[in-house]
């Protein structure tokens, strides 16, 4: 049989969230080098919109994550869902990308299955995590996933899908670790997250376990990381005053964080992040009663934190719903403030993390592999 190829140089790619629009627009630059007339069209955040010829809808600053919140944006995404598929019926892209965010990509891909419209799962969602059933429909729509871990193409392959794992993509963006001198002040991070309902649950608590902290050790100074979208006005809103002593940093080479001696992180993509920098930290996080208690019967794995996940053990401690409080989380900065070697035994445990997870270049990988079965290059 000849080989068919695409007549169409277009492809269409989505992403939902602030990490999944970073790693798509990297994609998206590397299969642009190799293939010069590729047109993109995207849905996403201000990344795919940078990188991107034509930029369809900004979901990533109405996205949602958990059980119930994707609910309230349920209309919007029926609207968006519909401007896709008159767009693939238009368009006839030669493929689909998506990048995470299960709940509306999936709908995107049974689109494209519908089309036989080859596609492609780039940062396939953490299935094996919760509701494993997932990796069937992943396996039934998707010509490939693209993993980030090294142990999911196994999983993939129980639920008959094709994936392969080339690398995590943090790889591409993240500094190599600093070797870390401490100077006599204690600089502490505070993660509080990415989304409002995350910053609105855990900036006053993180604020608070800072104010804590300084009370035995006066020479820590706070640096609470921001995210794009929320001004220092709505920071300082949420922790309930201003502090001179509180810097907001809003940064994109990680160079600051790197140069924290201890991290309080909201459970996420940020915990790996801190392990490829090797900063020690405790990982909390709190959530809606309703999502904690449907979380709480679906989750399959022992920890929240990608961390313990990929170690297999608890390197970080974890502070979820109601353990996660002022004084608990106090107790575990300063235990570390008052070690250095517990400090450095983490930090060695962190990068170990590091080196399981490949080599940069996982992008242009990622790139070579599409445009190779796509158009047969």
């Amino acid at each position: 049989m000849a080989t068919i190829f695409p007549t169409s140089k277009n492809i269409l790619i989505v992403a939902g969230d602030l990490s999944g629009d970073l790693h798509a627009a990297n994609l998206v630059r590397e299969m642009k080098k190799l293939k010069k007339d590729l047109v993109i069209t995207a849905i996403g955040g201000k990344n795919l919109q940078s990188a991107a010829d034509n930029f369809m809808f900004d979901l990533v600053s109405k996205g949602a994550s958990g059980f119930v919140a994707p609910l309230v944006k349920l209309p919007l995404w029926i609207k968006l869902l519909g401007e896709v598929r008159k767009y693939l019926d238009t368009q006839h892209p030669a493929a689909v990308i998506t990048v995470d965010f299960y709940g509306f990509n999936s709908q995107v891909l049974g689109m494209a299955k519908h089309r036989n419209i080859p596609a492609y799962y780039y940062v396939a969602p953490q299935v094996w995590a919760s509701r494993q059933y997932r990796a069937k429909s992943i396996a039934a729509n998707t010509k490939k996933a693209i993993t980030i871990f090294p142990f999911e193409p196994a999983f993939h392959a129980k639920y008959g899908g094709s994936a392969v794992f080339l690398g995590n993509p943090l790889l591409d963006i993240m500094p190599s670790p600093k070797e870390h001198i401490f100077d006599g002040v204690f600089r502490l991070g505070l993660l509080p997250g990415s989304r409002p309902g995350e910053l609105q649950k855990h900036t006053r608590l993180f604020y608070k376990t800072y104010k804590e902290v300084a009370k035995v050790f006066p020479s820590t100074k706070a640096f609470l990381f921001c995210v794009p979208g929320f001004d220092d006005e709505f920071y300082y809103s949420l922790m309930g005053e201003k502090n001179q002593n509180v810097t907001l940093v809003r940064e994109t080479d990680y160079q600051k964080r790197a140069d924290m001696d201890f991290l309080i992180t909201c459970s996420g993509t940020a915990t790996l992040e801190n392990a490829l920098l090797g900063v020690p930290m405790l990982v909390a996080y709190k959530m809606s009663a309703v999502t904690y208690n449907i979380a709480k019967a679906v989750i399959k794995v022992p920890y929240i934190s990608l961390v313990n996940i990929l170690s297999g053990k608890e390197v970080v401690k974890e502070f979820i719903q109601n353990t996660a409080t002022t004084k608990n989380l106090a107790g575990e900065v300063m235990s570390y403030f008052q070690s250095p070697d517990k400090m450095k035994k983490m930090r060695a445990e962190l990068l170990k993390i590091r080196q399981s997870l490949g080599e940069p270049g996982v992008a242009n990988r990622a790139a070579q592999l599409i445009i190779n079965e796509v158009f047969h290059e």
